[in-house]
């Protein structure tokens, strides 16, 4: 008997199109249903997903569905919500797609669903709270796509920089995905090596991983102004987060979930580094940060827990 490798995605915009596109491409789940409230929108994205099965590395059946269709799904994915607009940041967004997660959340809880939620939504940290708290599901089983995005933004230019694989390339960016993120660069390796001594070693300064983490901070705003939107970059990274609980993987990865404790915090969701398994979250790493690094997650914290504190 095949595994059931079933995945349910609300919201069929460009985000959640690039995720199926991807898994499409990518293999690894046997089902996906699109779920949106633009039900002809959803059908049509089915139709046109499924032309390209016989060319992708498995079969896999793609339809158009409703929330009845959550219920033995493995996750589900949101995607929904009003989308972050030239010169918005991600915290503006609030307002409006907190009421429309709200309302997703129980939806999809009332299917009968029992899996694991992986929420993209901005901003992501806040509504993966949100959806926490609404469906009173275990916080491991509740994952915010967090700072994957903005880590493999800075891997891949620091790849570039220093001429070496981004594979190779361990270092994170934590807190808020958004402005207030920042770069334990304390905690920065090329393989086994620390960042800063291989700069050293090229005669650079420290002072050229602020650089990094400016325009890993500000790229995505100035691709929503030259097109509108970002997309690819974080369909791809939601297909990883999916593919690391589906197989199992037991990768680290910088998504958001709730702190209870880790680094001085609690109640909160924000971007760090965690183990993800078939279960969700199975621990979140907790570095050791320096001063400087712990006072710029305290600032995150304080700027994410202030507007967690205007909706809830």
């Amino acid at each position: 008997m095949v595994e059931k490798r079933k995945v349910a995605l609300v919201g069929t915009g460009f985000v959640g199109m690039s995720m199926a596109y991807a898994l499409l491409n990518q293999g690894g789940i046997n089902e996906l249903v699109l779920i949106d409230v633009a039900k002809e929108k959803a059908i049509g994205e089915a139709m046109d997903l499924s032309d390209g099965v016989p060319c992708s590395p498995a079969r896999m059946v793609i339809k158009a569905g409703d929330y009845a269709d959550c219920k033995d799904a493995n996750i589900v994915v949101i995607t929904a919500g009003v989308p972050q607009k030239p010169g918005e940041t991600r915290l503006d967004l609030l307002q409006t797609n907190s009421k429309i997660i709200k309302e997703i959340t129980q939806n999809v809880v009332n299917s009968g669903f029992d899996g694991i939620f992986v929420i993209a939504s901005n901003p992501v940290d806040i509504l993966s709270y949100i959806v926490q708290k609404t469906s009173g599901f275990p916080s491991s089983r509740v994952i915010g796509s967090g700072t994957v995005l903005d880590t493999a933004r800075l891997r891949f230019l620091l790849g570039e920089h220093l001429q070496v694989s981004s594979k190779n390339i361990h270092a994170y960016i934590m807190g808020e995905h958004g402005d207030s993120s920042f770069v334990p660069w304390s905690k920065a390796y090329v393989g086994c090596k620390p960042i800063v001594d291989i700069l050293k070693q090229h005669g650079e300064e420290s002072d050229v991983l602020d650089k990094f983490h400016k325009q890993v901070r500000d790229e995505a705003y100035e691709i929503i102004e030259r097109k509108k939107s970002t997309y690819y970059g974080i369909g791809v990274g939601l297909t990883k987060i999916i593919k690391a609980i589906l197989n199992n993987e037991h990768e680290i990865l910088t998504i958001s979930t709730l702190l209870n404790g880790e680094y001085g915090k609690q109640d909160i969701y924000m971007g760090v580094p965690a183990i993800i398994t078939n279960e969700g979250v199975q621990e979140i790493l907790q570095l050791d940060l320096n001063k400087e690094e712990q006072e710029k997650f305290d600032k995150s914290y304080e700027i994410l827990n202030e507007m967690k504190n205007g909706v809830m």
